[in-house]
């Protein structure tokens, strides 16, 4: 059994993901940085921790997560942290402003291929992630699924016609509050288990999913999810925070 824990980070070559991996691997894990492309983990995982070995996973392929999943019961034998940090905001042309991207993303216009691929890696790839990493996490002495999801998923505050972001409702942010259900429904399955299961909001950060846009950086959007990574053996389950405290579902 490998003598220290073990986390994985989907999607952490970038952004907030690779940020993540960096505080994690400063905290004594070794960091598993989950990459579409190998390559592009590879170079990340050198900037991380001389502890970080990169690994190949795609969230929207099912032979890449088993592959993934394969390798770490091989190499390690369990694995104590998992983030599903992978996302994307949407699946259309690159070239689109982030006003294009906000008016063509809107239910009532977007196109269903659109809409289905954004699901694909904001929901369907967390649950087949999920799915594929359950045993190491069982196998952990205490398992720990932190999923980042957004407040502009989060239907009590939509709800909320003062709501400053309640106008960008639409693709993005219905993937969140699905991804949302998720993380509650697997927190609820799993809470006689040794897993804690729950779902962050790192805030709007400068990345590429939104063309750096945002105003937080993402030393400020790790901080929330490294810090339920960390959350001990009674900590609670199935919550929804961001680094103010808890948010509504």
């Amino acid at each position: 059994m490998h003598d220290k824990p073990v986390a994985l980070i989907t999607g952490a070559n970038k952004g907030i993901g690779l940020q993540i991996a960096k505080d994690l691997g400063q905290r004594g894990f070794t960091v598993l940085v989950g990459s579409r492309r190998l390559e592009a983990g590879e170079t990340a995982a050198e900037s991380v921790a001389r502890d970080a070995r990169p690994i190949q996973l795609d969230v929207t392929d099912h032979a890449s997560i088993a592959a993934a999943a394969s390798l770490i019961r091989k190499t390690y034998g369990r694995l104590d942290v998992l983030v599903n940090n992978a996302g994307v905001s949407h699946a259309g042309p690159q070239n689109r402003t982030a006003e294009q991207i906000i008016g063509e993303t809107y239910l009532s216009v977007v196109r269903m291929n659109e809409l289905r691929a954004v699901y694909e890696t904001n929901v369907f790839g967390v649950v087949a992630v999920t799915q594929a990493m359950l045993p190491l996490l069982r196998a952990a002495p205490a398992g720990r699924i932190v999923n980042v999801s957004s407040e502009t998923g989060s239907l009590s505050l939509n709800a909320d016609p003062l709501h400053p972001l309640r106008p960008y409702a639409g693709t993005y942010s219905s993937s969140k509050t699905a991804l949302n259900a998720v993380t509650q429904a697997f927190a609820i399955e799993l809470e006689k288990t040794n897993i804690r299961v729950n779902a962050v909001c790192p805030g709007f950060t400068a990345t590429d999913n939104n063309k750096f846009l945002g105003p937080g950086t993402v030393e400020e959007a790790a901080r929330e999810p490294v810090r339920v990574a960390l959350l001990g053996d009674e900590s609670p389950t199935g919550g929804f925070s961001n680094a103010h405290g808890p948010l509504p579902w």
